[in-house]
């Protein structure tokens, strides 16, 4: 436990942010899994919600909850997943 007051806020902060944090971060997994068992089933539905997933992950990204650069490569490697998915389809 902290003793000096500075470090008590410290830790109260800490505590707000990861509960302001958590909302986001759960939605983006959760889209993120979406995607991926589309891309297994249903390349059509899983182009569709390619796009959901890229706004959650561009606002998460503009929140700061994750990097850019991650961002940047979850879309990547989702847009890569998902094309392949259409591409074994056909």
């Amino acid at each position: 436990m902290p003793i000096t007051s500075s470090a008590k806020k410290a830790m109260r902060q800490a505590k707000n942010r990861l509960e302001n944090r958590k909302p986001y971060k759960s939605r983006l997994k959760s889209e993120i899994k979406k995607v991926l068992t589309f891309a297994k089933t249903d390349a059509a539905k899983a182009q569709k919600q390619l796009s959901v997933a890229y706004k959650v992950i561009d606002t998460a990204a503009k929140k700061n909850i994750i990097h850019k650069n991650n961002a940047a490569r979850k879309k990547s490697r989702l847009a890569g997943i998902v094309a392949k998915s259409g591409a074994a389809k056909k």
